[in-house]
């Protein structure tokens, strides 16, 4: 019912509004999803983690991870309910287990930091970023460019891991990369029935 309504609103700009080719079409589109199905989501994951007496992990969570997970990219499912259900799973989920899974030691935490680590190049390397077919990434250098982002974010939460003195904060941010790619890999897109791009569209040269 959202999607229904985000394309009306789309079609309504595009009759108001002269020369908007097809890809620009479909940024309308995504911007207009974005207002109305991806900002509630987050508003409800928030007032969620606040219930859970967890809300600050949560908006802390939320805005470290945030852009690691828009420059790698992964899967989406496609329900709202699924989406949503999604979300909570990816920021809610690291604070749960970083309460419960601690290890005091630090070198065990500099070892889970550096396993975590060369797995994410090894991923990012790969697979990112992971586009859909609803949000393709076709353009060669907007791959590349991401692929950068994607380890420029890591090596962000890298150091916050390392550096930042409470160990469940460490241990969280690990949770939620780990938890992150997951979504990226093409096991989780057999899964849940994801396309790339790719797969769906013609890829660029540029």
């Amino acid at each position: 019912m959202i999607d229904k309504f985000c394309d009306l609103i789309t079609e309504k700009i595009k009759s108001k509004v002269t020369d908007i080719d097809e890809e620009r079409e479909l940024i309308i589109n995504f911007g207009v999803r974005l207002i109305f199905g991806e900002l509630p989501k987050i508003l409800i994951l928030f007032i969620i983690g606040f219930l859970l007496s967890m809300g600050w992990q949560t908006l802390l969570l939320f805005f470290l991870i945030a852009p690691y997970r828009s420059f790698t990219g992964g899967i989406h499912l496609k329900t709202h309910l699924g989406c949503m259900i999604t979300t909570s799973i990816l920021y809610l989920l690291p604070i749960i287990l970083s309460k419960y899974i601690l290890i005091s030691d630090k070198n065990i935490l500099y070892i889970l930091a550096g396993l975590i680590t060369i797995s994410s190049i090894i991923i990012i390397a790969r697979y990112a970023p992971a586009d859909t077919e609803n949000i393709p990434i076709l353009s060669k250098k907007e791959i590349k460019s991401k692929k950068i982002k994607s380890y420029i974010a890591l090596v962000i939460l890298l150091s916050i891991i390392i550096f930042n003195p409470y160990k469940q904060f460490s241990y969280m941010i690990i949770y939620a990369i780990f938890l992150q790619n997951l979504t990226v890999l093409p096991i989780s897109y057999k899964l849940t029935n994801n396309k790339h791009g790719y797969e769906v569209y013609t890829e660029e040269t540029i």
